[in-house]
């Protein structure tokens, strides 16, 4: 029995040439999550997908289920092709980096629309020449929040001391912030004006990135705050990592 066809709006976040003229791609949409399409014959002929195919690209798909969980793609209407990221190599770098994040936290076919706006919220202030320290670190920071894995911040995650202006350190194993006391010698020295900023940056909606100042002490000590965090609960180191610097 032929399915009838469905729409919805995705995010392309990886092309996959397969066979001769083939392509596969790996979408991410705000209904039904992660999900893989079949693009039949799509290189010899782009007339039924335009250019809609590169990753970072927003369109709407019209699709029918194929075989196991892959879609049948049968053609696209652009949304944003987002190509000012393919002229900057650092950009293009960071644009790779957070669809990898999503790729590898988010589980397939599961719906997330608050990261799906966190996701092209990010792609276009990347485009529109937004700042790429403020970008990764509003990214990671925001997607380790709406995915559950936010550490204890302003206060102590073992005694529940809540900090005013003394040192604290920092361990996501252990929880997040520490105290002096409960810390011991091997957790992160990190300023409570740096928890304290990331806190109050979770309260501006999630979708937001103009508007941000960082000092570089934050930003350095924030890079190191969710470089633990993300260690801790990715499956495996993001390729795309090796092309960045927080520096």
């Amino acid at each position: 029995m032929a399915h009838c066809p469905q729409r919805c709006e995705a995010i392309v976040l990886r092309h996959t040439n397969y066979g001769e003229a083939d392509i596969i791609l790996t979408l991410f949409t705000a209904e039904f999550g992660l999900q893989k399409g079949f693009a039949r014959a799509a290189r010899k002929s782009r007339k039924r997908f335009g250019a809609v195919l590169d990753p970072f690209t927003q369109a709407v798909f019209q699709w029918t289920s194929g075989r196991g969980d892959l879609w049948l793609l049968q053609e696209a209407d652009l949304v944003n092709s987002r190509i000012g990221l393919r002229s900057d190599f650092q950009r293009l770098a960071l644009a790779s980096y957070g669809s990898e994040l999503v790729t590898l936290l988010l589980e397939d076919e599961e719906p997330h629309l608050t990261i799906y706006e966190l996701l092209f919220s990010f792609l276009d202030y990347l485009e529109q020449g937004g700042q790429l320290k403020i970008a990764r670190l509003l990214f990671e920071l925001r997607l380790i929040y709406l995915l559950g894995y936010m550490p204890h911040l302003l206060h102590c995650s073992e005694c529940l001391k809540i900090f005013s202006e003394e040192s604290i350190r920092f361990d996501s194993v252990r929880g997040g912030s520490l105290c002096l006391d409960c810390a011991g010698s091997m957790a992160l020295d990190v300023e409570l004006g740096t928890v304290g900023t990331l806190a109050r940056s979770l309260k501006v909606v999630h979708h937001r990135f103009n508007g941000f100042q960082f000092g570089e002490k934050t930003i350095r000590e924030a890079g190191l705050i969710l470089d633990q965090v993300l260690h801790q609960v990715l499956p495996r180191e993001p390729k795309s990592r090796q092309f960045l610097t927080r520096e």
